[in-house]
């Protein structure tokens, strides 16, 4: 049997997918408890942490943009939009081929599709967007003899490396500190990147780190300019001479009155405080610095500003705005579903199919708008051209249902009575009665009355051999005949005009059996001349 091998050629083993194999211990190197790189961040800290993060060790980079995402409100709100997106669109799956078995495959995928734990597994899985990378793991049942995912368990991005040879390929960390091989067939890992280069580096993470460290900065001033901006100055004024317990007291009793702004000093002695000019200018310094870096994080998050900084007269419509940022999203489902076709898809056809070798395609996607009415119009004039159309098809475009037996139809012109099926217009698919004004049929049997009543005329003599020869050829004919009329009925009722009916029943025609239309034919030429002869003999006698 050939052993089963992941997409970096390691081979299954199925012992490993049914337990966890990177869940924290708080004893080992896999902690849950995080620490804060972000406290007291500055230029020089934050390079070492990116230093870090690029010789293959991003613990304390991954670190940091958990606690941007905690304590920066701009960037986990355009973040938060770019993955909720993504995880709001509809997800659909192809069969892999019209045989039963991969219609039957894309089915159990399409069940398990429907979990209510999905949104949020997707969305953990998303994680990817702002780190450039995440993990994953499957859990594996296997309890009723096959093999599916019983559901997907985010893991920390911490406990996890990169192959120090390529820093691409991605490691576990062992309860010994040492790298392991991911094991096959176990985990979800995509990669989101913002820019091209090694993993560590590709996440918007990476890009946001000085916008938010110099954001830092600057809602710090503004937080101390706040605070002491309007407050009185409280001076204390001891005399020359004043022990230090003396000066101790005043100074207590001076601060203890409210605030920071507080001083002593002996008596005879000033201060002098020289304000700006213009202190609202200081105070507008600071939020549109906030501003502006707020924009640049918005255009490296979401590709545009329009829908997170609203300006009034700014260059650019809302509307192109938005196509940029859907150009984003499409770009994350692809990715985001490329991802779950390797890494969840295949090894659930390959566990439970061996050898197989055709896969389901998950498809994460917005809908494109759509002109119904156009395609409706374009529908109704290929069928009215020959062309055969399944309702089913159309019930689906249309986003309907099939009417049930006995459900109330709507018709035109307001005729909404329930009728029963098989009568015209009964929505079983014969025309209603306004549709045809003479339908083919009628005329013919009415043709054939008036016929017979001119032939039983005392002077015409008898008829009953002419009678006897059409029943049979009615009878015998009649398949052929009514599958023939029944179409035609429909060219009639569709058709504007003669030239038009032509078309139609030119297009038709090579769809029937010329062969069975020959035989009818050729037996009604005789039976009529039997018929003709017959009579004629009869009235000779």
């Amino acid at each position: 049997m050939t052993q089963l091998v992941d997409q970096w050629g390691r081979p299954v083993r199925k012992g490993e997918l049914t337990r966890e194999v990177a869940g924290p211990t708080l004893t080992g190197v896999r902690s849950p408890l995080t620490g804060y790189p972000g406290d007291g961040l500055d230029p020089r800290r934050l390079a070492n942490i990116l230093r870090e993060a690029d010789e293959g060790h991003p613990e304390r980079q991954l670190e940091l943009a958990e606690a941007m995402e905690e304590r920066d409100l701009h960037y986990v709100g355009v973040l938060g939009t770019r993955k909720r997106s993504v995880t709001q669109l509809d997800i659909t799956v192809e069969d892999a081929s019209s045989e039963t078995t991969d219609k039957r495959i894309a089915e159990d995928l399409r069940t398990w599709l429907l979990r209510d734990e999905l949104n949020d597994e997707l969305f953990d899985i998303l994680d990817c967007i702002g780190k450039g990378y995440s993990f994953t793991e499957i859990m594996w049942d296997n309890s009723m003899g096959q093999w599916q995912p019983s559901y997907l368990e985010q893991r920390d991005p911490r406990w996890f490396r990169f192959d120090q040879g390529d820093l691409r390929t991605p490691m576990l960390i062992g309860e010994n500190g040492q790298d392991e091989p991911l094991p096959a067939y176990k985990f979800i890992h995509p990669r989101i990147r913002a820019k091209s280069g090694i993993t560590p580096r590709s996440g918007i993470c990476r890009a946001v780190t000085w916008a938010y460290l110099f954001k830092m900065y600057t809602l710090r001033d503004w937080a101390i300019f706040t605070q002491t901006y309007g407050q009185p100055l409280r001076v204390g004024r001891y005399p020359v001479g004043a022990s230090e317990d003396d000066r101790n007291t005043l100074f207590r009793a001076v601060a203890n009155i409210a605030g920071d702004c507080a001083a002593i000093m002996p008596e005879g002695m000033e201060i002098e405080f020289v304000e700006t000019g213009n202190v609202g200018a200081s105070v507008d310094l600071y939020e549109s610095r906030a501003d502006w870096l707020d924009k640049q994080v918005s255009k490296a998050v979401l590709g545009q500003t329009a829908t997170t900084d609203a300006e009034v007269g700014g260059l650019g419509s809302g509307k192109e705005h938005r196509m940029v940022q859907e150009d984003i999203e499409r770009a994350d489902a692809k990715a985001l579903s490329g991802a779950l076709n390797r890494d969840l898809v295949r090894p659930w056809v390959d566990l439970n199919y061996p050898g197989h070798g055709r896969y389901p395609r998950i498809v994460i996607a917005r809908p494109e708008a759509e002109d119904l009415v156009k395609w409706m119009q374009t529908v109704g004039a290929a069928v009215d051209r020959g062309l055969a159309v399944s309702e089913d098809d159309v019930y689906a475009k249309l986003g309907l249902r099939r009417p049930a037996e006995g459900a109330k139809i709507l018709r035109p012109g307001g005729q909404n009575a329930p009728q029963a099926p098989g009568q015209p217009g009964a929505g079983d698919g014969t025309p209603p009665e306004s549709a045809v004004k003479y339908p083919l049929n009628t005329l013919a049997a009415l043709s054939a009355a008036e016929a017979r009543d001119e032939r039983k005329d005392p002077s015409a003599g008898d008829t009953a051999p002419l009678d006897i020869a059409v029943d049979r050829l009615t009878e015998e004919a009649a398949p052929e005949i009514e599958a023939m009329l029944g179409r035609i009925e429909a060219m009639m009722a569709a058709a504007e005009s003669l030239d038009e009916l032509r078309e139609m029943l030119l297009g038709a025609y090579p769809e029937i059996s010329q062969d069975a239309l020959a035989e009818v034919l050729t037996q009604a030429f005789i039976a009529g001349d039997l018929a003709g002869r017959l009579m004629a003999g009869d009235g000779d006698g």
